[in-house]
């Protein structure tokens, strides 16, 4: 039986090779945190074969990666600019009700009438919760939608949709 290839996800770039020894710094995207930490591998620029997690560790901002196969500073050089990949079964599970950015991106969302509102186009992060853009079908309209409990109504990712309830003022 044919292995299916994995279905990857960026979560992050390579910035920096740091110290002498083959380790990447890696700025993580916002949404993926903390992902690594039960990671054990990640891909490089769609790479075919993951590399192994040896070791990992925060660091100013961002986390240091040793890698297996990336022994030397040259060979760290080279990754500069890579983006790290996960596959998103390696993905840790969330609680119940908490989604991956990457899982609420493309959805229908529809007011509780039914009526289609458009499509999520990007979330946002701010201080103190999440923004959903949602893009209206066929025009450069965007409706900006607070990521809480009293406007997020559902997500059924199994149907492609959110409904929402759109604060007044909001329309």
């Amino acid at each position: 039986m044919a292995k299916s290839r994995p279905k990857l996800l960026v979560v992050g770039t390579v910035s920096r090779p740091h110290g002498i020894a083959g380790e990447v710094k890696v700025q993580l995207s916002p949404f993926y945190e903390g992902v690594l930490d039960e990671i054990g591998r990640v891909y490089l620029n769609d790479a075919r074969h993951p590399y192994r997690i040896l070791s990992q560790r925060a660091h100013q901002g961002g986390v240091l990666l040793k890698l297996e196969r990336i022994a030397t500073r040259d060979a760290a050089e080279a990754l500069r600019g890579a983006r790290v990949l996960v596959d998103t079964g390696d993905l840790p599970a969330l609680p119940s009700g908490e989604y991956y950015a990457h899982q609420l991106i493309g959805l229908r969302v529809a007011n509780e009438a039914g009526e289609v509102l458009g499509t999520l186009s990007e979330v946002l992060r701010t201080g103190s919760n999440d923004v959903y853009v949602v893009r209206a079908a066929n025009t450069d309209q965007e409706l900006l939608l607070p990521a809480i409990e009293s406007v997020i109504r559902a997500i059924d990712l199994d149907a492609g949709t959110m409904t929402v309830t759109v604060p007044e003022g909001l329309t």
